[in-house]
């Protein structure tokens, strides 16, 4: 099975609470002790945030490089933009009370030879992925950013290319839950140009995104 294979259905033994079990990842060593290919470059530092009362995901690509140096998710001009997509502030944000972030790969991966951030380490969603949403089955909306997250959790409602997947949003959202689903494109600014070609996203989706968030943060607020 593809380490990108939709997550399975969730099974009652695997509930643990969410803060145990995120100490556990963040000992997790398997991507230099038992790598399914190169190991990790440099020492492990898995980066995320989930608690037992945050009702909203983010599901992420995986760390970069300041993430890596700060242990931080999302510390950079992306996190900027992805929480001007949401309407929120970096208070609320971080507060893992509020909002879980899961990577799809904990660990930042390195870079290639140009320079740019390689893929999620395949090791970490079939190892964490399905324990980590079983510790939370209190999230009503989960937000797939860019392709790898799309690729685990929307499963068939997954269409042949990032674009049209976020194109058809809308659907994905009534035919999914609980918890509901919502892709977003990576919010790097490599992505600039398909912004400005798919201007429904700023236009249609956005708005939708901001209220779905909003209702869910005011309730804990």
């Amino acid at each position: 099975m593809s380490a990108w294979a939709p997550a399975r259905a969730l099974r009652p033994d695997l509930a643990e609470r969410a803060e145990d079990l995120a100490r556990r990842v963040r000992a997790c060593r398997i991507c230099v002790e038992r790598p399914e290919k190169t190991p990790l470059p440099h020492p492990p530092n898995p980066i995320l945030r989930i608690s037992s009362t945050a009702r909203l995901c983010i599901a992420s690509q995986a760390a970069g490089t300041r993430a890596h140096a700060t242990t931080t998710p999302f510390n950079d001009p992306s996190g900027e933009r992805l929480r001007a997509w949401m309407g929120v502030s970096c208070e609320e944000f971080y507060d893992e009370r509020r909002i879980a972030i899961v990577p799809m790969g904990f660990c930042f991966p390195g870079q290639d030879e140009k320079g740019g951030d390689l893929p999620p380490r395949r090791e970490c969603a079939p190892a964490w992925r399905e324990a980590v949403f079983a510790a939370m089955p209190q999230i009503e909306l989960v937000l797939a950013v860019g392709q790898y997250a799309m690729a685990w959790h929307l499963g068939a409602l997954r269409r042949p290319s990032l674009t049209e997947t976020v194109a058809d949003w809308r659907h994905i959202l009534e035919a999914s839950g609980p918890p509901a689903l919502l892709p977003l494109p990576h919010p790097s600014w490599r992505n600039n140009a398909w912004l400005k070609r798919h201007p429904f996203f700023e236009a249609e989706l956005l708005p939708e995104l901001r209220k779905r968030v909003r209702a869910i943060l005011d309730v804990q607020s």
